[in-house]
């Protein structure tokens, strides 16, 4: 791994996540967070300000990037509830079948390289009754904005470590066998239109 992407690339994907409009968006769905939560691509723990903390028994933060685990230390070390940093990627939850009540993910199904294998992974986790709260940018509905995430898709990548412009995220959801129980979705304010197409919610495993 180059020095860019150890060191450049972790803070300004941590920079651009932090900003405004995608702090109000993560407040849509992270305080619905309860019991025991696995949060998946944890990040610089940009979330952790957003949860309720009286719903909060322990928190799983999956993250496998050092760099994003440094920077998430300080806003740890203030949380009022117990964290336990996982050094793995998205497709390897080391965790037992029906372990979490909840599970989060913000902003990490565009990076994941293998997003299938990681929502499987996540159904697996859940308990009965478990829910998933989401939050992820992904594929427009206009087909002008999508053609210019596809041709752009690989170059952005390469900027932002694997980050994709053109997923279908409700479409991965289904066919992880989840059903959706409930979806907003929209183009972001004072936000590139190639970028800014957003699904939020709520998705509960078959």
């Amino acid at each position: 791994m180059g020095f860019y992407a150890r060191h450049i690339e972790p803070r300004l994907v941590s920079c651009l996540c932090g900003m405004n409009v995608i702090s109000e968006q993560r407040r849509n769905v992270t305080p619905l967070a309860g019991g025991r939560v696995l949060e998946v691509g944890f990040g610089s723990g940009l979330n952790l300000p957003h949860y309720d903390a009286e719903k909060i028994d322990h928190l799983w933060a999956l993250e496998p990037s050092e760099t994003m685990r440094s920077l998430a230390a300080k806003r740890m070390a203030a949380a009022p509830f117990p964290i336990e940093l996982l050094d793995l990627p998205g497709e390897e939850i080391p965790l037992d079948d029906d372990s979490a009540d909840t599970v989060v993910i913000t902003y990490t199904m565009c990076t994941i390289p293998d997003a299938a294998s990681a929502l499987e992974g996540i159904r697996r986790v859940l308990k009965p009754g478990g829910r998933m709260l989401f939050c992820e940018h992904g594929r427009a509905p206009d087909e002008g904005v999508a053609r210019w995430q596809d041709r752009l898709d690989r170059m952005w990548g390469r900027l932002a470590g694997g980050c994709h412009l053109n997923r279908d995220i409700a479409g991965l959801i289904l066919d992880a066998g989840f059903e959706i129980d409930r979806i907003e979705t929209g183009y972001l304010r004072r936000t590139p239109r190639l970028l800014g197409f957003n699904y939020w919610g709520v998705a509960l495993p078959l």
